[in-house]
C-alpha cells in the first residue's frame, strides 16, 4: 500500500510568508512585508476560533497549498449551516498530486465534525482548472460575487440617474475627478 505524500495541519505564524505566495492572487495588494503581517494576523485570529480553521497541505514536507475553512450560514438571510472552503489553492508545482483533494477532504471533515450538511467554495471566474475541479466534486454555481471600487460604483449610479436628478456644475466635476483618481489607484500596478 502506497503512503500518501500529502499531510495536513493547522497553519502557524511561521507559515505566513509561504501562505502569501499560495494566496498571491487573493491577498490585498500591498508591500510584501505588509502582506506577511496581514497573514500573521489572519493566522492568529483564526487559531483562536472554533468555527474557523486555516489548513495547510504539505507534500513531501514542503508547503504545497492551503484552504481557509469557516462554519457559517449560507447567507445572512439564509440561516442554513454551511462550511465555506475559502480559497483552496495549490501551488503550481504540486498540482495533480492529490493536494487539492486532501484540502477539500479537510473541508468535508470539518463539516462532519460540526454536523453541517452543506459545503460551499469559490474559484476565480477565469480559472478553468479550478472550476472544473469544483464541478467534479459536485459543487455547482450558486451565486456570482462581483467586486468594484466604491467610487466607480458611485459614479456609475450617478451617471444612470435621470438627467434632472444629476449633480451639476462644479459639484459634479469634483465627483467625476474623485472617481477617476480612485479608479487609477485601484488599477495601478503594484511594485514588489
Amino acid at each position: 500500500m502506497m503512503r500518501s505524500q500529502v499531510s495536513l495541519r493547522s497553519a502557524v505564524p511561521d507559515d505566513a510568508e509561504q501562505l502569501v505566495e499560495v494566496w498571491s492572487d487573493v491577498v490585498r495588494r500591498a508591500d510584501p512585508d505588509d502582506q506577511v503581517a496581514d497573514m500573521v494576523s489572519v493566522i492568529e485570529r483564526v487559531s483562536a476560533l472554533d468555527d474557523e480553521r486555516l489548513v495547510v497541505a504539505e507534500f513531501d514536507g514542503q508547503l504545497a497549498g492551503a484552504v481557509h475553512l469557516r462554519a457559517t450560514t449560507v447567507s445572512p438571510l439564509n440561516l442554513e449551516p454551511v462550511v465555506q472552503a475559502i480559497s483552496p489553492h495549490v501551488l503550481p508545482e504540486f498540482r495533480r498530486r492529490g493536494v487539492g483533494r486532501a484540502l477539500m477532504e479537510s473541508a468535508v471533515g470539518f463539516a462532519d465534525e460540526r454536523g453541517i450538511g452543506h459545503l460551499a467554495s469559490a474559484a476565480a471566474a477565469g480559472s478553468r482548472d479550478a472550476n472544473r475541479f469544483m464541478a467534479r466534486l459536485a459543487l455547482g454555481p450558486h451565486a456570482t460575487l462581483r467586486l468594484a471600487p466604491t467610487a466607480v460604483v458611485k459614479a456609475k449610479l450617478t451617471a444612470q440617474r435621470p438627467a434632472d436628478a444629476r449633480p451639476t456644475g462644479r459639484h459634479h466635476l469634483t465627483h467625476v475627478l474623485a472617481a477617476r483618481r480612485s479608479l487609477r489607484k485601484s488599477q495601478a500596478p503594484t511594485t514588489g
